[in-house]
C-alpha cells in the first residue's frame, strides 16, 4: 500500500507539474501576442489612418512572433531534453553498475521524506523489483522518462497562444470605426491583458490584483510609447 501512494503521488505530482508548465507558458505566449501585436499596431496607426498598411504590419508581427515564439520554446524544450536524457544515462549505468549504492541512496531519500529506515528500505526494495529505473528517475531526478516533454508540441502550443493574444487588437483595429479605432483597441487589449494576468495569478497562487495591474500597465505603456513613436514619423514625413 505504501509502495502505490508513493507511486501515485509521484505520478500525479508530476502530470500536475507539466500541466502547470503547458498553462503557464500558453498563459504568457497570449500575453507577449497581445503587447507585441498592439504596440506594433498602434505605432503603425499613429503614422499613418491606412487600414491596409495597418493590416500589412499586424499580419507581419503575427507570422514574424509566432514563428519567433515556437523557434524559442523549441529550442528551449530541446535543450531541457537532452539534459533530462543525460541524467537519466547516468542513472541507468549507475543502477546497473553500483545497484547496493544505489538502493541505498533510494533508500535515504525515502527516509528523509519521513519514513523510518526499515520501512524506507522495503519501499525501496520493493519499487526496484517493479522498475528500478524509473523508481530512482522519480526520485533522484523527478523526471518521468515514459513521459518527457515533446519540443515539438511545446513549439506549436507556444506559436498558437502567441497567434491566440495577438489576433485580438488586430481585428480590434481592423474592424472598428476610424474615430474609435485607438479608444476600442486600448480597451480590448486592456481587458485580454487582464484576463491573463488573473489567469496567471491563479496558475502561480499569487496576488491577482498586482498581476492584473503590471500586464495591464505594461501593456498600455507599451501602446502609448509605440503610438507616439509613429506619431513623430507622421509629422516628421519620414
Amino acid at each position: 500500500m505504501i509502495k502505490q501512494n508513493l507511486a501515485h503521488g509521484k505520478a500525479e505530482r508530476t502530470n500536475t507539474t507539466h500541466k502547470l508548465n503547458w498553462l503557464r507558458a500558453s498563459v504568457l505566449g497570449a500575453d507577449d501576442g497581445i503587447v507585441s501585436v498592439a504596440g506594433l499596431v498602434m505605432g503603425v496607426a499613429g503614422a499613418t489612418n491606412s487600414t491596409g498598411t495597418i493590416f500589412a504590419a499586424g499580419l507581419a508581427g503575427i507570422i514574424a512572433g509566432s514563428i519567433s515564439m515556437a523557434a524559442g520554446e523549441f529550442v528551449s524544450v530541446s535543450s531541457s531534453r537532452d539534459t533530462e536524457k543525460a541524467l537519466l544515462k547516468k542513472e541507468r549505468f549507475e543502477l546497473e553498475n553500483f545497484p547496493q549504492e544505489e538502493l541505498s541512496e533510494l533508500t535515504r531519500i525515502y527516509e528523509q521524506k519521513g519514513l523510518s529506515h526499515n520501512t524506507a528500505k522495503r519501499v525501496a526494495l520493493e519499487l526496484s523489483k517493479n522498475d528500478a529505473f524509473a523508481a530512482h528517475a522519480h526520485a533522484e531526478l523527478n523526471i518521468d522518462p515514459q513521459n518527457l516533454t515533446n519540443p515539438w508540441h511545446a513549439a506549436f502550443a507556444s506559436a498558437m497562444s502567441f497567434l491566440a493574444g495577438a489576433i485580438i487588437p488586430l481585428l480590434t483595429i481592423l474592424l472598428t470605426p476610424l474615430n474609435l479605432r485607438l479608444p476600442l483597441t486600448f480597451i480590448s487589449v486592456a481587458i485580454a491583458l487582464g484576463v491573463t494576468g488573473f489567469l496567471s495569478a491563479k496558475i502561480g497562487d499569487a496576488d491577482s490584483k498586482q498581476a492584473i495591474l503590471r500586464v495591464v500597465t505594461g501593456g498600455v505603456l507599451a501602446m502609448l510609447i509605440t503610438y507616439f513613436i509613429g506619431k513623430m514619423f507622421a509629422v516628421s514625413g519620414l
